[in-house]
């Protein structure tokens, strides 16, 4: 039943994502609040312009924690219906690459959930973003990737995290460790995003962590 009223769509480039679409999904006469998010692309970061940016992803793995996301925001609130959308590919200055969209009896309910979505997916959903400026261009790690990289090793104080870790690399060897995350509701962990140069996750990271997803680093210009 749950599923039936969740929408997950990771986007190839070339099948534009529709707002309205998601918006009329989650519409529901029962329902007095529609919480929205939609992430765009912006024209400058650190002083340099931002041309586009540039969107990676693992999609099954994506897919699975998005679900294990959603479906842990409705053990925490009151929620009817949920889409989350990403785009991949070339996203252009002012063209969204994300969009949140939850309803509820309640706006209080809505709201958190779709700052806790949005946090969470930006966390831990392999799904890897590269800046690309007038005069160059870089792989970006979210905000809250570094601040959950940080916590990786100290106690969870009850915080509920959906994903566990991540390696992705560029010659299409995947490495797979072990589950990580135990004290916490996790799917896949921490994810990881280096260049020109060989990174790695410990297997079993934080052996008394839970994790129901796999890990992934992404490397660039060696193999391991």
């Amino acid at each position: 039943m749950a599923e039936e009223k969740t929408l997950i769509d990771i986007l190839d480039e070339g099948n534009p994502l529709d707002i309205v679409k998601y918006i009329n999904f989650v519409r529901a006469p029962e329902c007095g609040a529609i919480a929205t998010f939609s992430g765009t692309t912006r024209d400058s970061f650190g002083g340099k312009t931002v041309v586009e940016l540039r969107y990676e992803a693992y999609v099954p793995m994506a897919i699975r924690c998005i679900k294990t996301m959603c479906s842990t925001a409705r053990e925490m609130w009151n929620l009817n219906l949920i889409a989350v959308a990403h785009q991949l590919g070339r996203v252009p200055v002012g063209e969204t690459s994300v969009f949140v969209a939850i309803s509820s009896v309640h706006r209080v309910d809505a709201l958190d959930a779709c700052k806790y979505l949005i946090d969470e997916l930006k966390a831990s959903v392999p799904i890897w973003k590269k800046e690309v400026y007038a005069n160059g261009e870089i792989w970006k790690e979210n905000s809250e990737f570094l601040e959950r990289k940080s916590e990786l090793g100290k106690p969870s104080h009850g915080k509920k995290g959906c994903c566990g870790s991540k390696v992705r690399v560029d010659n299409d060897i995947a490495v797979e460790t072990k589950e990580a995350d135990k004290g916490k509701k996790s799917c896949c962990g921490s994810k990881v995003r280096v260049d020109n140069e060989i990174a790695g996750e410990t297997e079993e990271a934080e052996r008394g962590k839970k994790s129901s997803c796999v890990s992934k680093v992404k490397v660039d210009d060696e193999t391991r």
